[in-house]
Parts: C-alpha cells; structure tokens; sequence
C-alpha cells in the first residue's frame, strides 16, 4: 500500500518522541494547571481589589438622594457640619471686616492725597489744564497760579451753599487769561462768598448794603491768581434772578460770557508773604474752601485680598462637609456591594 497521504483523509499519526507531553498524558504531581483550585488568600488577575472596609472597591459609586439624607443626618456629621458652618460664618464675618479696613484704608490713603495736593507749591495753569481739554481726576484740587484780568460785568451769584455751617453765596467772575499758551482763554474763578442773607433776590441778585456790595466789587487791572482748580458743575436748570446761577457750570458760564473756555474753574486763596495762605482776600471777601476730594476713594488692594481669601476659605469649609457627604455614602454602597 501506498504510504502517502490521500487528499481529503488523515495520515498516520506521527511517532511521539520519548518524554514529550500531551495534552491526553497525566499530569505530574504537584502540576498547577487552569483548571486547579485556587488555594484560599491567592490574588488571581479577575480577583478585585479590596476596599477600605473589606469590601471589593469597584470605584467611585453615587447614591439616591436618600442615600445622601441618611448619611448627612449621622450624628458624626451633623456635628461636623455645625462646626464647619460656624467656621464658615466666622470667615465670611472677618471678610467683611477686611473688607471695611480696605475701604478705610483706601480713604485714609486718599485724603492723604488729596491734602498733599491742596498743600502743593502753585504751578503754571498752563503745565496743568488747556482751554477745551476735559478735566480729569488728576488735575483735581491742583494748586496753580495764572495771570489775567477780571471783566466787572461777568460776574455772577451762586446762591444755596454752606461755609463752616452758614448758609452761603459764592462769588464767581469771569478772569480772561493775559500770559501764557493759553492767552485770550476764559476761567470762571471763585473769589470767595458772602452770608446768603446779605444778597437781595428781588428780580435781580444785588447786594442787600454797602458793606457787602465793597465785597463784590470787581478787582481792577491785571490780576495774577493763585488757587486750587475744581471741577465742572452740571448746569441747574431752575430760574434764578438776574445775576445768579444755579451751579457753576463751566458751560453755561461759556454761553454767559463766551469762549474758548476751561473745563474747570478756579477756587482762589490769597498767599501771604510768608508763604501762608489766608483765608480772607486783601478787599475782605473771605475765601471759600477748596474742592473736596472724589467720593470714589478705591480700595486698599492688600485688606481687598485679604477679604476675597476669607471668603474663599468659608466656602472650602462647607465643600469640605459635603465631600464628607459624599464619601460616606460611597463606602457605604461599597459595604453593601451596589454597583
């Protein structure tokens, strides 16, 4: 017979070699083999890993609502929520009170400022403020001097404020300036105020006496004025008498007397020989106070900060309970074996 192979039906199994193993032959003993038990405490690849209370971890798991409720509601938690609620209350509290410090702060830091400029040596109107240029901020208060001449018909009456407690009227003219880049410009200035009841208002704003019209009397000549530069008013559209305004407006003092004209006007203060500022002027017209300084003062940034840490810090406070929360309900699916 032939001994090949026909196509379609098997051969002859081939000899096997002496000590070779099959998959029929016995298994030695002591053999492990896939299909062995496997011994108790062994770790095997598909095994899971145990969890911190025993049971297998098969990570993080989320709960019912009521799962959440019964584990917030463990007196283990409730105490630590009412300790970490109150250390909550007490960050925000101290936030708050950084964030007042801040805000004294910055307005102890502004009114430094702002007497630091009041109390500055004058410079040329010209190195502060132009005619027709918006006025900032920055040129509030500024100490400046300018040379010009007063016009006795533009002068008028501001009526409706308060000196030192006493119900007052400002006194405000027209100075043309004479010197500088800025010649041939207008500058409403306020020479200074008069008691309110010694000005008349009987269709026309007119000193009630003689004394007080001596007061009112336009100063001769070419002037050179020092003062402080405040900022415009809006206009107030009320009617008043002849010879009164209701604000001073560098505007409508512009549609008054003409242009080109400043954005700001000029507080006047008379400086002594000595250096010393007075407060009447040499015809006995009393100076009116400088500006105030800007309501908006800012903020100290260091207590601002401080503030925002606080804050943040309550806030971590109750996150840190509800990760509590959150962590004990886990543990306890993991316990009970809810995937």
């Amino acid at each position: 017979m032939d001994p090949r192979p026909v196509a379609g039906r098997p051969g002859p199994a081939a000899p096997v070699p002496d000590g070779a193993v099959t998959e029929d032959a016995p298994v030695p003993d002591g053999a492990v083999t896939d299909d062995a038990p496997v011994p108790d405490g062994a770790v095997t690849e598909d095994a899971p890993v145990p969890g911190p209370h025993g049971s297998p971890r098969r990570g993080r798991m989320t709960g019912e609502r009521s799962d959440y409720l019964r584990a917030a509601l463990t007196p283990r938690l409730i105490g630590l929520f009412v300790l970490l609620l109150a250390a909550a209350v007490v960050c925000v509290r101290l936030g708050a009170w950084q964030l007042d410090r801040a805000a004294i702060r910055g307005a102890a830091k502004a009114e430094a400022a702002h007497a630091a400029t009041l109390a500055a040596d004058p410079v040329p109107l010209a190195d502060v403020l132009h005619p027709q240029t918006t006025f900032t901020a920055d040129e509030l208060a500024r100490t400046v001097e300018v040379t010009g001449t007063y016009r006795p018909d533009q002068q008028v009456l501001v009526p409706g404020r308060e000196v030192d407690g006493h119900p007052a009227t400002l006194v405000v003219t027209a100075l043309w300036v004479t010197k500088g880049p800025d010649a041939g410009a207008m500058l409403p200035v306020v020479r200074g105020w008069v008691p309110a009841d010694t000005v008349g208002t009987d269709g026309r704003a007119a000193p009630a006496d003689a004394a007080t019209a001596a007061l009112l009397a336009v100063p001769d000549g070419e002037q050179r004025v020092t003062g402080h530069l405040g900022a415009s008013e809006a206009a107030v559209s009320t009617a008043y008498p002849q010879g009164m305004v209701g604000a001073i407006s560098s505007a409508q003092l512009a549609n008054l007397w003409g242009g080109p004209t400043f954005s700001g006007y000029l507080v006047e203060f008379t400086e002594n020989p000595d250096g010393t500022r007075a407060a009447v002027a040499p015809s006995g017209l009393r100076h009116a106070p400088p500006p105030a300084m800007a309501q908006e003062t800012g903020l100290n940034i260091q207590n601002l900060a401080y503030a925002v840490e606080w804050v943040i810090f309550g806030g971590f406070a109750l996150f840190l309970w509800w990760r509590m929360v959150r962590d004990e309900v886990t543990y306890r699916r993991e316990d009970a074996g809810l995937a």
